[in-house]
Protein backbone atom coordinates (compact mmCIF):
# COMPACT_ATOMS: atom_id res chain seq x y z
CA UNK A 1 0.00 0.00 0.00
CA UNK A 2 3.19 1.89 0.91
CA UNK A 3 4.70 1.01 -2.25
CA UNK A 4 1.52 2.53 -4.20
CA UNK A 5 1.17 5.53 -2.25
CA UNK A 6 4.82 6.85 -3.18
CA UNK A 7 4.16 5.57 -7.37
CA UNK A 8 1.32 7.59 -7.26
CA UNK A 9 2.72 10.60 -5.36
CA UNK A 10 5.96 10.66 -7.52
CA UNK A 11 3.62 10.17 -11.04
CA UNK A 12 1.94 13.24 -9.69
CA UNK A 13 4.82 15.09 -9.07
CA UNK A 14 6.17 14.12 -12.85
CA UNK A 15 3.27 15.14 -14.20
CA UNK A 16 3.22 18.53 -12.49
CA UNK A 17 7.04 19.17 -14.09
CA UNK A 18 5.69 18.06 -17.16
CA UNK A 19 2.84 20.99 -17.29
CA UNK A 20 5.23 23.55 -16.20
CA UNK A 21 7.61 23.04 -19.32
CA UNK A 22 4.88 22.49 -21.76
CA UNK A 23 5.28 24.92 -24.75
CA UNK A 24 1.26 25.34 -24.95
CA UNK A 25 0.93 26.17 -21.25
CA UNK A 26 1.45 30.08 -21.18
CA UNK A 27 1.86 32.29 -18.30
CA UNK A 28 -0.49 35.36 -17.34
CA UNK A 29 0.79 38.08 -19.65
CA UNK A 30 1.14 41.62 -18.14
CA UNK A 31 -1.02 43.29 -20.67
CA UNK A 32 0.11 46.69 -20.29
CA UNK A 33 3.69 46.13 -20.45
CA UNK A 34 3.51 45.75 -24.20
CA UNK A 35 1.54 49.21 -24.79
CA UNK A 36 3.25 51.33 -26.84
CA UNK A 37 4.46 54.71 -26.05
CA UNK A 38 1.43 57.51 -26.72
CA UNK A 39 1.87 60.56 -25.18
CA UNK A 40 -1.88 61.34 -25.60
CA UNK A 41 -3.48 58.12 -24.27
CA UNK A 42 -0.88 58.61 -21.18
CA UNK A 43 -1.66 62.48 -20.81
CA UNK A 44 -5.20 61.32 -21.01
CA UNK A 45 -4.99 58.09 -18.82
CA UNK A 46 -3.42 60.96 -16.21
CA UNK A 47 -5.98 63.27 -16.19
CA UNK A 48 -8.48 60.69 -14.68
CA UNK A 49 -6.12 60.23 -12.28
CA UNK A 50 -5.48 63.72 -11.65
CA UNK A 51 -9.50 63.77 -10.66
CA UNK A 52 -8.79 61.65 -8.06
CA UNK A 53 -5.90 62.92 -6.74
CA UNK A 54 -8.12 66.36 -6.35
CA UNK A 55 -10.63 65.31 -5.14
CA UNK A 56 -11.41 65.67 -0.95
CA UNK A 57 -10.53 62.04 0.02
CA UNK A 58 -7.21 62.67 -1.47
CA UNK A 59 -6.16 66.34 -1.35
CA UNK A 60 -7.23 66.76 2.19
CA UNK A 61 -4.33 64.62 3.55
CA UNK A 62 -1.89 66.25 1.05
CA UNK A 63 -2.41 69.90 1.62
CA UNK A 64 -0.60 72.76 0.60
CA UNK A 65 0.36 74.45 4.26
CA UNK A 66 1.45 72.51 7.02
CA UNK A 67 -2.64 72.07 8.67
CA UNK A 68 -4.15 68.92 7.12
CA UNK A 69 -7.81 69.71 5.19
CA UNK A 70 -11.18 68.61 6.37
CA UNK A 71 -14.67 67.77 4.68
CA UNK A 72 -15.61 67.84 1.20
CA UNK A 73 -14.93 71.53 1.25
CA UNK A 74 -11.17 70.61 2.29
CA UNK A 75 -11.61 73.07 4.90
CA UNK A 76 -8.52 73.42 7.46
CA UNK A 77 -8.87 71.26 10.24
CA UNK A 78 -10.82 72.87 13.02
CA UNK A 79 -8.75 71.28 15.76
CA UNK A 80 -5.62 73.96 14.68
CA UNK A 81 -3.46 70.59 13.81
CA UNK A 82 0.01 70.74 12.62
CA UNK A 83 1.73 68.52 9.88
CA UNK A 84 4.85 68.17 12.48
CA UNK A 85 8.39 66.46 11.31
CA UNK A 86 7.06 62.84 11.01
CA UNK A 87 3.84 64.31 9.46
CA UNK A 88 1.53 62.69 12.64
CA UNK A 89 1.21 66.16 14.70
CA UNK A 90 3.22 68.18 16.36
CA UNK A 91 3.32 68.50 20.27
CA UNK A 92 1.25 66.85 22.38
CA UNK A 93 -1.76 67.37 19.57
CA UNK A 94 -0.88 64.06 17.58
CA UNK A 95 -3.10 62.80 14.89
CA UNK A 96 -3.44 59.09 17.07
CA UNK A 97 -5.31 61.28 19.74
CA UNK A 98 -8.27 61.19 17.92
CA UNK A 99 -7.93 59.05 14.94
CA UNK A 100 -7.55 55.24 15.63
CA UNK A 101 -6.90 52.33 13.53
CA UNK A 102 -10.00 52.16 12.11
CA UNK A 103 -12.84 54.84 11.27
CA UNK A 104 -15.07 55.89 14.14
CA UNK A 105 -18.59 54.90 13.97
CA UNK A 106 -20.66 57.29 13.34
CA UNK A 107 -21.92 60.51 10.83
CA UNK A 108 -18.68 62.59 10.07
CA UNK A 109 -16.96 60.78 13.14
CA UNK A 110 -12.97 60.87 12.95
CA UNK A 111 -11.62 58.26 10.05
CA UNK A 112 -9.04 56.42 10.80
CA UNK A 113 -6.11 54.28 9.75
CA UNK A 114 -3.27 52.82 11.55
CA UNK A 115 -0.55 55.03 9.61
CA UNK A 116 -3.01 58.13 9.87
CA UNK A 117 -1.13 60.98 8.81
CA UNK A 118 0.42 63.77 6.95
CA UNK A 119 3.47 63.17 4.63
CA UNK A 120 6.45 63.85 5.95
CA UNK A 121 7.98 67.95 6.39
CA UNK A 122 10.49 66.66 3.97
CA UNK A 123 8.88 64.69 1.59
CA UNK A 124 5.14 66.83 1.78
CA UNK A 125 3.79 65.17 -1.70
CA UNK A 126 1.46 68.41 -2.15
CA UNK A 127 -1.75 67.58 -4.33
CA UNK A 128 -3.64 71.52 -3.26
CA UNK A 129 -3.13 73.58 -6.12
CA UNK A 130 -0.83 71.91 -8.42
CA UNK A 131 -1.78 71.68 -12.01
CA UNK A 132 -2.26 68.46 -13.75
CA UNK A 133 1.82 68.78 -15.39
CA UNK A 134 3.20 70.24 -11.35
CA UNK A 135 1.59 66.85 -9.98
CA UNK A 136 2.58 64.74 -12.69
CA UNK A 137 6.19 66.04 -12.58
CA UNK A 138 5.98 65.45 -8.72
CA UNK A 139 4.95 62.09 -8.47
CA UNK A 140 7.93 61.27 -11.33
CA UNK A 141 9.99 62.90 -9.01
CA UNK A 142 12.22 60.80 -7.02
CA UNK A 143 13.60 63.22 -4.81
CA UNK A 144 9.91 64.68 -3.70
CA UNK A 145 7.97 61.18 -4.26
CA UNK A 146 9.52 59.69 -1.66
CA UNK A 147 12.46 57.47 -3.53
CA UNK A 148 9.42 55.57 -5.29
CA UNK A 149 10.03 54.16 -8.90
CA UNK A 150 7.85 54.12 -11.43
CA UNK A 151 6.23 50.55 -10.59
CA UNK A 152 6.05 51.18 -6.87
CA UNK A 153 4.54 54.28 -7.41
CA UNK A 154 1.90 51.99 -9.41
CA UNK A 155 2.33 49.73 -6.17
CA UNK A 156 1.37 52.36 -3.90
CA UNK A 157 -1.83 53.79 -5.70
CA UNK A 158 -2.94 50.31 -6.32
CA UNK A 159 -2.31 48.66 -2.84
CA UNK A 160 -1.59 50.95 -0.26
CA UNK A 161 -4.00 50.25 2.54
CA UNK A 162 -4.11 54.24 3.77
CA UNK A 163 -4.60 55.30 -0.08
CA UNK A 164 -7.57 52.65 0.25
CA UNK A 165 -8.99 54.40 3.08
CA UNK A 166 -10.25 57.08 0.61
CA UNK A 167 -12.86 54.51 -0.69
CA UNK A 168 -13.83 53.62 2.41
CA UNK A 169 -14.14 56.93 4.22
CA UNK A 170 -16.99 56.31 6.92
CA UNK A 171 -20.40 57.79 6.82
CA UNK A 172 -21.05 61.70 5.28
CA UNK A 173 -17.85 61.77 3.60
CA UNK A 174 -17.99 61.42 -0.76
CA UNK A 175 -15.99 59.08 -2.63
CA UNK A 176 -13.55 59.89 -5.39
CA UNK A 177 -14.66 59.94 -8.82
CA UNK A 178 -13.97 56.67 -9.64
CA UNK A 179 -13.31 53.08 -8.08
CA UNK A 180 -10.27 52.09 -6.84
CA UNK A 181 -9.61 49.21 -9.33
CA UNK A 182 -10.57 51.91 -11.83
CA UNK A 183 -7.82 54.43 -10.74
CA UNK A 184 -5.32 51.98 -10.44
CA UNK A 185 -5.70 51.12 -14.20
CA UNK A 186 -5.47 54.33 -14.91
CA UNK A 187 -1.96 55.09 -13.04
CA UNK A 188 -0.99 51.63 -14.26
CA UNK A 189 -1.53 53.05 -17.98
CA UNK A 190 -0.35 56.18 -17.76
CA UNK A 191 2.99 54.73 -16.97
CA UNK A 192 2.88 51.97 -19.50
CA UNK A 193 2.55 54.24 -21.99
CA UNK A 194 5.18 56.18 -21.41
CA UNK A 195 4.34 58.59 -17.99
CA UNK A 196 4.33 61.88 -19.77
CA UNK A 197 3.16 64.72 -18.23
CA UNK A 198 0.24 66.97 -19.49
CA UNK A 199 1.21 70.36 -21.15
CA UNK A 200 1.30 73.54 -18.99
CA UNK A 201 -1.80 74.36 -20.35
CA UNK A 202 -4.11 71.48 -19.15
CA UNK A 203 -6.68 72.02 -16.43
Amino acid sequence: MKKLLVISCFLTMIGVVTLSFRPDVKKKKDVYAALPKDSVGSVKAFMSVYKVLMSARCMNCHPAGNAPLQGDDSHIHTMNIKRGVDGHGLYSARCSNCHQAENTAGLHMPPGNPKWGLPPENMRMVFQGRTPRQLALQLLDTKQNGGRSKQQIIDHMAKDDLVGWAWHPGDGRTLPPMSRAAFAAQVRLWIAKGAYAPSAKAK
